[in-house]
């Protein structure tokens, strides 16, 4: 497998975005927007099997996360990390299939129906509705605002505060991973990775449960949607998910036992599997078509 190259997408109010472009693109390309308080580093599994699969795929850091610049305004509406991807998908050229978990997912989602309809040929939203359940969203903005301001005086330490939020995901010996979504300050305290205004910003989001325009926007889409759902998620009930997926034109619904919100991160394997597989089908669906 490659090394991924690095790449900076500047968007019109003059942030820097961060990416990793994996492969090639043999079979098209595949933007993946990651969820609030992630960074790109979380799918670089995921892109790393499109790649070998054919795509060219370009993980991306959202404003105010990771590497990417943070909003000298505070401006994380979901309007904004919106428009952001559809500027991203435009730089890539043709249309990018998506692939948006929680936040990435709801701003792509949006990008599609009210900023630049057309941009994608196809979403995958991962454990995100717009009509998602307020206390669930209550509990991810708890666990996102806990220690902003004093950190971790270790990886074990923010490694524990993760434990307790997932107590059914295996702990792993290894922080390697964790160490990418957390940065080292000048007091050598870590903190999560990304600018603590995000939070207030993401409040936003939650109100698109109660947008009746928005809502009826959704039946006018008609590129192939897929909603993966982790089983156990506090966010997206049975019953929403089903209902959201009812009203697409050409939506797909996948439900993944033994996983929460984050679907990636506690099924990496049934995720891949019913991501990869959506795709490769409708990849299949376009060169009949083209033949």
């Amino acid at each position: 497998m490659n090394e991924p190259s690095r790449a900076i997408f500047r968007t019109t109010d003059g942030l820097d975005l961060a990416a990793d472009m994996h492969g090639r693109p043999t079979r098209g390309s595949v933007l993946v927007a990651h969820g609030g308080g992630q960074t790109r580093h979380a799918w670089a599994k995921t892109a790393a099997a499109l790649a070998d699969r054919g795509w060219e795929v370009v993980t991306l850091d959202l404003r105010g996360h990771g590497e990417s610049g943070w909003s000298p305004t505070g401006d994380y509406g979901i309007r904004r990390f919106s428009e952001d991807l559809a500027e991203v998908a435009r730089a890539m050229g043709g249309r990018p299939a998506l692939i948006g978990a929680s936040l990435g997912g709801l701003a792509g989602l949006y990008a599609e129906a009210e900023i630049a309809p057309g941009g994608f040929s196809s979403i995958t939203l991962v454990d995100i509705v717009p009509n998602m359940d307020p206390d669930g969203a209550a509990k991810v903005m708890e666990f996102m605002n806990a220690h902003v301001a004093q950190g971790f005086g270790n990886l074990e330490e923010a490694a524990d505060v993760i434990a307790a939020y997932l107590p059914h995901r295996p702990r792993p010996a290894d922080h390697s991973g964790l160490a990418k979504n957390l940065q080292q300050g000048d007091d050598g305290r870590f903190r999560w990775h990304w600018d603590p205004g995000v939070v207030s910003g993401m409040q936003s989001c939650r109100s698109l449960r109660d947008a009746d325009a928005f809502q009826a926007r959704l039946t006018g889409l008609t590129l192939p949607v897929h909603l993966i759902r982790g089983r156990l998620s506090e966010l997206v009930s049975r019953e929403a998910a089903e209902t959201f997926v009812a009203q697409l034109p050409n939506g797909k619904f996948t439900d993944v036992a033994g996983a929460s919100h984050m679907v990636a991160g506690d099924r990496n394997d049934a995720f891949l599997s019913a991501a990869v597989g959506f795709l490769e089908r409708l990849d299949r669906q376009t060169r009949a078509y083209d033949g």
